[in-house]
């Protein structure tokens, strides 16, 4: 067995374990009982612990010195600088310090959504102060490792390559325009009719939709599901896709479009190149690509005037609705798929205001691993920045405000940026497909997403991480990342 034959051994092991790590994750937020928590945390903590071993165990680093004098195809080079980068971050971690955080993190996140539905603050404090504590530490051992600032270090885990003072200046020009174009579109749309669509939509007929649409837009259901969480999210692997979203009587486009959103993450890994499944190389590039499969078919195609067009008839007919009311012609359900308006919640914004909310949320994350504040201090810092670009008040008001997201109890801190990366890089990859694909707004008229999901394939599904963000950008679009066709995108759809 060569060098490199026994890395891709001992990665299929590494990918099995982390198999069951996913869908146990999966289980955890969306099928396992409250009691089952603290069990649930300790056999986590134990399998996480044993997959750092074995990314972490010597033989690796023999293996990839052996691999140097090889003759190995592209992907299989590709794989191996995938191997060396994930082992050179996993060193300054021990086994024991994975397994306390995996512990506090599942205990965090437990705690996190009965907090949330109480609006409990202090008790949710104790918990997150300890997963924070926990991250401010690996962050100064990654810091260490990499001679990255400690948010840099644990930026880099989620959007490879990505630093802050760049995400700064990709940034400014949004936080600059946002305000007053905000302002402008909400002007606008003052002016347009939106007939209400009612306030009483039965779960099942919501579920039933989702799935219809899911079908459409092309989901494999032999290699996936849709289920019911607290938070949207999309797990498992690309064989047996987990994805949730959650539901509320009174308003059927929240839930659909989740189920849109996380469908788009869902056909990326569906999407992933096959052959390579048990190799890094074959993982998602970032998580800022990631974002931008399910903001490209959340924002660009599925709110578009096209797919409304063609959707429109099938939202009517899930709520026993006639197709010939005026409230429910894909007219009247455009505008609602497209209003603009200032919100507390982050999943519930539309794509204009949304970037305000990430930046938002960049900004305390960073200021905490920095130790400019403390935990105690985020619900006085949130209100203060949600009035600063938002306009409105969290005062008192924590589940809308400092608890609405998963993530920090979650120990994902370094992650938020992502999303407004994603909603750019989905902007300029829909602008591309476009120009390559002449006939795709009547395709999408027709619900058919064929020619739409082979172009993303080509240019970022089946590329695993073989290439960069930027490689990936230039090679698809013709530039690497800007907040142009973003901008040039708000400004086209609302403000033509």
């Amino acid at each position: 067995m060569t060098p490199y034959e026994a890395l891709e051994s001992h990665f299929k092991k590494i990918a099995d374990l982390k198999h069951i790590s996913s869908i146990m994750s999966w289980d955890e937020s969306a099928m396992m009982p409250s009691g089952g928590g603290p069990a649930r945390q300790r056999a986590m903590g134990t399998l996480s612990a044993q997959i750092h071993d074995l990314a972490t165990t010597g033989d690796i680093a023999m293996w990839l010195e052996g691999c140097a004098g090889l003759n190995l195809t592209p992907w299989q080079q590709a794989n191996v600088g995938a191997i060396q980068r994930d082992y050179n971050r996993a060193q300054c971690l021990s086994s024991a310090f994975v397994r306390e955080q995996t512990e506090a993190v599942m205990a965090s996140e437990q705690q996190w959504r009965t907090c949330r539905a109480k609006n409990d603050w202090p008790s949710m404090l104790p918990a997150l102060k300890k997963v924070v504590e926990l991250t401010r530490t690996e962050s100064k051992l990654r810091a260490d490792n990499t001679g990255l600032s400690p948010y840099d270090a644990m930026l880099d885990l989620y959007e490879p390559g990505m630093r802050s003072a760049r995400l700064d200046k990709l940034f400014a020009p949004i936080k600059a325009r946002l305000p007053s174009l905000i302002d402008q579109i909400i002007k606008h749309q003052e002016t347009r009719p939106l007939l209400p669509l009612g306030d009483d939509f039965e779960i099942d007929a919501q579920r039933s939709l989702g799935l219809n649409v899911m079908r459409v837009m092309g989901f494999d259901f032999d290699h996936g599901r849709l289920d019911t969480s607290h938070h949207p999210f999309c797990g498992g692997v690309p064989e047996d896709v987990r994805l949730t979203t959650r539901y509320d009587r009174k308003d059927f486009l929240t839930s659909l479009f989740a189920v849109i959103h996380e469908t788009g993450h869902a056909m990326y890994e569906q999407g992933r190149p096959k052959q390579w499944l048990s190799q890094p190389v074959s993982e998602a590039l970032s998580m800022g690509t990631h974002e931008s499969q399910s903001l490209l078919m959340e924002m660009q195609a599925c709110r578009s005037r096209d797919f409304i067009n063609f959707s429109a008839p099938m939202m009517a007919k899930a709520f026993g609705r006639p197709t010939h009311d005026p409230a429910w012609s894909a007219e009247n359900l455009h505008h609602h798929v497209t209003q603009v308006k200032r919100g507390l919640i982050r999943v519930d914004a539309d794509e204009a205001t949304y970037p305000l909310h990430v930046i938002l949320r960049y900004e305390l994350e960073k200021g905490l691993l920095e130790n400019e504040f403390e935990v105690e201090d985020l619900p006085t810092a949130w209100n203060e920045k949600m009035n600063q670009y938002l306009g409105l008040s969290t005062t008192g008001d924590y589940n809308n405000g400092v608890l609405q997201d998963v993530h920090w109890p979650a120990g994902l801190i370094g992650y938020f940026p992502t999303y407004t990366l994603g909603a750019m890089m989905a902007a300029q990859l829909f602008s591309s497909a476009k120009k390559t694909i002449p006939e795709l707004s009547a395709q999408l008229q027709c619900g058919d997403f064929s020619a739409l999901v082979s172009w993303l394939r080509k240019h970022v599904h089946r590329l695993g991480r073989s290439v960069g963000a930027d490689e990936l950008l230039k090679q698809a679009t013709g530039e690497v990342l800007t907040p142009d066709a973003f901008l040039a995108h708000l400004q086209q759809r609302y403000l033509p």
